[in-house]
């Protein structure tokens, strides 16, 4: 290896390859472009170029200059689930999009286990931190506020910091009114037809609930609150609920809402444990998207939260100081039965087996 093949690149090296400043070079390899509204055509040059020269930025060095650590954290409740999964893959690509390095983490729905967990990644000195779905957020807001982390959680809300969620009472009309729809085409519906499973007493779940129950009483004219089984989010006990409602009524519901992937797998373990007749006439609708589950031989429409979207405006707060009651709602997607998206796993470029590089 000659000198100059050993010689690390530098910002200047980088600056000159690009045609851009050495402050502008630093901007966009630390993360804070967008603030002096750098384009993203540079920033995305400047990276690319960065990669192509393997720039390795001395964390410890900029660290003591800057106390910026360049670490963005995401706390998750668990990995175990496609929406999560899901939200991991899209904030590590975002936050190296940035010039960050992302540390993805659980809480494992355990408050306790959450706020153990945050304290470890400030004693790692990150610089942000989004706080997913977590069983208490204003728990690990005050972690946060006691050591000046700048913060804002995704998919719940909490009253201390500022929120990014999915619009959930919408999303579940939305949802609601497809499932009646389509199991209108098959025969009339009784308001006893129509029920809701899963979930537990959260922000998201008593969204969901409201836009249900604001359904059934515009198509039906009346209340119906006797059409809800709260299980948590677990599947055992989602499955449970399930065997409750067969045994008293010799069936399933003609139509139900699932209040979430997690909940849906309470069903399928239900179903195997039944044959066909059980379940050949439902119409389901859960509130999470799985490509696999919009496949099933009954139909099934899933709402997919904007997870990018979120993501995107969650780094938009943490630029900015904003209330920290500030609530942003993103639109989710309703998606039809029989349908496959393309999620974040569709930007990774993969060698395939035949040692083709696939776009």
């Amino acid at each position: 290896m000659t000198e100059k093949e050993q010689k690390k690149a530098t910002i200047y090296d980088l600056s000159v390859a690009s045609g851009a400043s050495a402050s502008t070079v630093s901007a966009v390899l630390n993360g804070t472009w967008r603030k002096r509204r750098i384009s993203e055509e540079t920033a995305d040059r400047i990276i690319s170029l960065a990669k192509e020269h393997r720039y390795t930025a001395n964390r410890q060095a900029r660290a003591l200059r800057s106390s910026r650590s360049g670490l963005a954290g995401l706390l998750l409740p668990v990995y175990d689930t496609r929406f999560f999964s899901s939200m991991a893959q899209t904030f590590e690509a975002q936050a190296r999009k940035r010039g960050l390095l992302p540390i993805v983490v659980s809480g494992r729905r355990d408050p306790e286990e959450e706020r153990r967990t945050v304290e470890s990644l400030i004693a790692y000195s990150i610089d942000s931190l989004f706080i997913a779905g977590a069983t208490d957020p204003d728990g690990v807001h005050r972690v946060c506020a006691r050591a000046g982390v700048p913060h804002v959680n995704i998919d719940l809300p909490g009253d201390k910091a500022c929120s990014v969620i999915s619009d959930n009472r919408q999303g579940a009309k939305a949802l609601t009114s497809a499932i009646i729809r389509h199991a209108q085409q098959q025969g009339p519906l009784v308001p006893g037809d129509v029920y809701m499973f899963g979930g537990r007493n959260d922000h998201a779940s008593r969204e969901r609930i409201v836009g249900f129950h604001a359904v059934k009483e515009e198509v039906f004219g009346v209340p119906d609150g006797d059409d809800f089984e709260s299980t948590g989010y677990s599947p055992g006990m989602t499955a449970l609920a399930f065997e409750r409602f067969h045994e008293r009524h010799g069936r399933l519901p003609r139509c139900f809402f699932i209040n979430s992937s997690i909940n849906f797998e309470g069903l399928l373990r239900f179903m195997g444990k039944h044959d066909g007749e059980a379940f050949d006439d439902i119409v389901v609708g859960c509130f999470d998207y799985d490509p696999f589950g919009s496949f099933l031989p009954f139909p099934v429409y899933m709402i997919r939260p904007n997870i990018s979207e979120m993501l995107e405006k969650g780094f938009d707060l943490l630029d900015v100081a904003e209330d920290a009651s500030q609530i942003v709602l993103v639109e989710p997607q309703l998606v039809p039965p029989r349908t496959a998206l393309e999620g974040p796993l569709d930007a990774l470029r993969d060698p395939s087996p035949l040692g083709v590089t696939l776009a």
